[in-house]
């Protein structure tokens, strides 16, 4: 008699089952996904946990260095800036700026990246010329470069960072969806697909579309760590976020001329800023691997 067996085999899993059991393998990309999920977290519910409004000011409480120093304030965990607000609050709220909206700005990037992207690998002759010819020269500037030149178009402030970071990625979208959809036309699959009648809307429907999923969210992952790099250097170089918005890089900004009284205002921003970069490399690298495990077993 046959046993019953409670564990399904490796071989037995589904595509996003044996993607999972790859990712998970790999303790840095597990990490990743934690710190990538705590601040995603932060960025949604950053606002309810804030001790204090962040954009407050306390002229009795002006450069408090963090409460574990010997004349730091229990009150203020961080310690406060050179207008008395407190750092720990405008920490959270600028995950906010910083992670949430690079995170908003990535997916309408993907999205729109999406629609040309077919339409650019569903087209031929005159179209897919014209297509390749303007990805390429797109694809030579860097997106923060093109990035500083739509908002000195646009003029700067957050909002116009937002289209304008967004604009700066659709380029590696485009080329990236382009590239896996012509791949896919080239698959035996699709030939035998479309040799039984389909048409080219039912060939990227039912055969090209649920191949390219992963590849989507490799694109995403990749443009994040871009966009939050973009959004901080936008915000330091004062062409993002303006004061007293509590943006990482801006802070940065901010505090570089009291970086021998309070060093903390500099690093703790800056830190933020390396470890969110740091949690979304790690989960892209962790998802380009476990595809690769998948598609070679």
């Amino acid at each position: 008699m046959a046993k019953f067996q409670w564990l399904q085999q490796k071989d037995e899993l589904g595509p996003l089952s044996q993607l999972w059991h790859s990712f998970r393998q790999q303790h840095a990309a597990v990490l990743g996904l934690i710190l990538f999920g705590f601040f995603a977290l932060i960025a949604v519910f950053g606002p309810l946990i804030t001790p204090y409004d962040p954009y407050l000011q306390n002229p009795n409480a002006v450069l408090l260095p963090p409460s574990w120093d010997d004349a730091g304030d229990v009150r203020y965990l961080l310690g406060t800036d050179d207008l008395g607000r407190d750092q720990f609050s405008r920490l959270v709220k600028g995950a906010s700026y910083t992670f949430g909206i690079a995170f908003i700005t990535a997916l309408g990037a993907l999205l729109l990246g999406f629609m040309l992207g077919v339409l650019a690998g569903m087209s031929k002759g005159f179209r897919a010329s014209a297509f390749n010819h303007v990805l390429d020269l797109a694809l030579t500037i860097p997106s923060l470069l093109l990035a500083i030149i739509i908002v000195a178009i646009l003029g700067p402030g957050l909002v116009n960072t937002i289209w304008a970071i967004m604009l700066a990625l659709l380029p590696q979208f485009v080329h990236g969806i382009r590239n896996s959809i012509l791949q896919q036309l080239e698959q035996d699959y699709v030939i035998a697909y479309r040799l039984d009648g389909a048409n080219n809307w039912q060939i990227l429907r039912y055969v090209i579309l649920p191949n390219t999923w992963e590849q989507l969210t490799v694109l995403f992952s990749m443009a994040l760590s871009t966009a939050i790099l973009d959004i901080a250097a936008l915000g330091f170089l004062g062409l993002g976020a303006q004061s007293p918005a509590a943006e990482w890089g801006l802070m940065v900004a901010e505090a570089l001329d009291l970086i021998y009284l309070s060093p903390w205002s500099i690093a703790l921003p800056g830190l933020l800023i390396f470890v969110a970069v740091l949690s979304v490399n790690l989960v892209s690298d962790g998802l380009r691997t476990a595809m690769r495990k998948r598609q070679e077993s």
